[in-house]
């Protein structure tokens, strides 16, 4: 009761170390078991980066810190959003070399919007071209432009290497371990209200998961009383009538376990189970007159796409869910605990699903694939408003990183696609540019900037907001190679095929009439039969009987599938496979429809 608690947050651009940061602080203090680390999702450890924001707990020098790890790719920011309203102060975490990014941008101005007074932690101090100095610069110069206070732009500074588990507070000084990062969140984080006898209660959801026996679990904040287990609590939602309800399980966190406790006090966090239908920014209350806790607001999505019922030749093989009612039924499951995710019928067995990007839709999919669901997705497409007659569309921010050599073509294909450039930075044999466009350049862009920087170049973009629509845009468009035969494919048509473009499918592979099996690199639209062999006769000749040596195919991916697909395409995700297809699966229908 009467331990003192800190609240905070750490937050960053994608990469720039805060899952190891925050796996550090945990080992500093005792309070991670074996190799437990906060990416404990399979995707995350896959995928090396964060895609939902997890609760700690530390204890150090007697005051218990709570820390929330945040995703740090844009696609994710509404993880992020909801986080920062429960915690008291936040944890910059800045690469020493490559600065603030687009990510840091976003994080920060909402953290500073809500008043917190940030701690920078500048990371990975120890790479080759670490300049802590230009690094301390730039993030001030990041907190003036996004209109700091003068308290919150005198912010601390600590240096550190996350990986190795060391930091310091001065640039001369030694590195021993983490204990410069938590003394500083001692020295420098408000305390958490204390509980006094007789305070009502108010605690505040910022987050929520879901147990196969309990239901639905509520991550909340307490900011004022203390709650039990058992109590009859009031649910407060600014929109709806209030409820009421039974705390029938309450857990707090010690390290990333969850511990069964009894009572909970001021200022910490917590996990209730029983509250069935509540969700993010209602205020939990043991008082019908208690004032509600300040909404929590989360940006509105940017791009959508359909996901219907799987209607090729081939549905149902491997898929355990494949009919729109159980699509229908995750997707409300995954808007229980996506807040940054919208979802609307679109009529028939269609629904219509609505993100913050590419990546944060892929994520869903590649998550119903796994638990056996089967269904078709269409191309992806940027949201389009309109606001007093003038049509509006989502524009984003792009920060590029690249060896000088690369910048032409780089700026070329943006330029074509609506991007303006803002700003070029060059540093010795490397180069930031700076571009504002159009969402709808971006879509589809990724995979041609890694062929044309050789993978060497980082992009990293933000939405900024709706402005007016940039009209027509013409992107290099591959033609598809569709199928025309049933069966399956053969090494020696193959063959012949792959000098008109790439493959997405190898030798042995079922094909279906109207399936896409690879692209054409003159960009047309090719129908092709994949399934035809070889003639043979009883005559051999030294000539012509060439061994056949095929190019190794490309295997799609739901990103690159995404990426890739026309919109007259439907990308089919099932459990062991992904496929892409036409709408209209005979080649005289498509002409039909053109």
């Amino acid at each position: 009761m009467s331990q003192e608690i800190r609240n905070i947050a750490i937050i960053a651009h994608v990469d720039h170390g805060k899952t190891t940061l925050t796996d550090g602080l945990m080992e500093f203090t005792g309070a991670r078991e074996g190799d437990a680390s906060m990416d404990n999702n399979a995707l995350e450890q896959e995928r090396g980066i964060t895609i939902y924001a997890k609760n700690t707990s530390v204890e150090y020098k007697g005051t218990k810190i709570n820390i929330v790890d945040t995703p740090g790719h844009a696609d994710f920011g509404s993880e992020v959003e909801r986080v920062l309203r429960s915690i008291d102060c936040v944890l910059l975490v800045v690469d020493a070399q490559e600065g603030p990014m687009p990510q840091t941008r976003f994080v920060l101005k909402k953290s500073l919007e809500l008043g917190h007074r940030p701690i920078v932690v500048i990371n990975k101090i120890d790479k080759p071209a670490a300049d802590v100095d230009r690094c301390a610069d730039q993030v001030l110069e990041l907190f003036w432009e996004l209109g700091a206070s003068d308290e919150q732009s005198e912010f601390p500074v600590v240096y550190a290497i996350g990986r190795d588990g060391v930091a310091k507070r001065n640039k001369d000084d030694e590195m021993k371990d983490l204990a410069p990062v938590l003394d500083l969140v001692l020295e420098h984080v408000p305390a958490a209200k204390t509980y006094t006898e007789g305070d009502p209660l108010r605690a505040q959801v910022f987050n929520l998961g879901y147990d196969n026996f309990l239901g639905r679990l509520a991550v909340a904040r307490i900011y004022d009383g203390k709650v039990t287990k058992g109590q009859q609590v009031i649910i407060k939602h600014k929109d709806a009538e209030t409820w009421k309800g039974k705390v029938v399980k309450l857990s707090g966190y010690e390290g990333v376990r969850q511990r069964e406790i009894d009572e909970a006090f001021a200022g910490d966090i917590v996990l209730i189970a029983g509250l069935e239908d509540i969700n993010i920014g209602d205020t939990i209350c043991d008082s019908e007159n208690a004032e509600l806790l300040p909404a929590i607001n989360v940006d509105e999505p940017t791009v959508s796409m359909q996901f219907s019922v799987n209607s090729s030749p081939f549905a149902g093989r491997e898929g355990k869910y494949v009919t729109s009612r159980q699509i229908g039924e995750r997707l409300e499951k995954e808007m229980e605990i996506n807040v940054g995710l919208q979802v609307e019928s679109a009529g028939g067995d269609a629904y219509d699903v609505r993100g913050r990007g590419e990546m944060h839709i892929a994520i869903l999919l590649e998550n119903m694939r796994r638990e056996g669901y089967e269904l078709s997705v269409s191309q992806p497409k940027v949201i389009i408003k309109e606001e007093n007659g003038q049509k509006l569309e989502p524009f984003e921010e792009v920060t590029v990183d690249i060896p000088s050599e690369f910048q032409g073509p780089v700026i070329e294909r943006l330029s074509n696609r609506g991007f303006i450039m803002q700003n070029m930075i060059p540093h010795e044999n490397q180069v930031r540019l700076l571009f504002e466009g159009p969402t709808r350049g971006l879509l589809g862009y990724k995979n041609q900037f890694i062929i044309d920087t050789k993978g060497e170049g980082i992009l990293a973009s933000r939405f900024i907001e709706f402005r007016p629509y940039a009209g027509e845009i013409k992107k290099r468009q591959l033609g598809s190679m569709i199928s025309m035969e049933n069966g399956k494919a053969l090494g020696f048509s193959l063959w012949n095929l792959q000098d008109r473009g790439e493959l997405y499918i190898g030798a042995g592979t079922e094909v279906y009439e109207g399936m896409v099996i690879g692209n054409t690199s003159k960009g047309e639209e090719m129908t092709v039969n994949p399934t035809k062999g070889k003639a043979l006769t009883n005559v051999r000749a030294s000539g012509s009987d060439d061994a056949i040596t095929l190019t190794p195919h490309r295997p799609l991916s739901i990103e690159l599938g995404l990426e890739i697909m026309a919109e007259d395409e439907f990308l089919e995700v099932c459990p062991e496979s992904i496929r892409l297809r036409k709408q209209k699966l005979k080649e005289s229908d498509r002409k039909r429809a053109k």
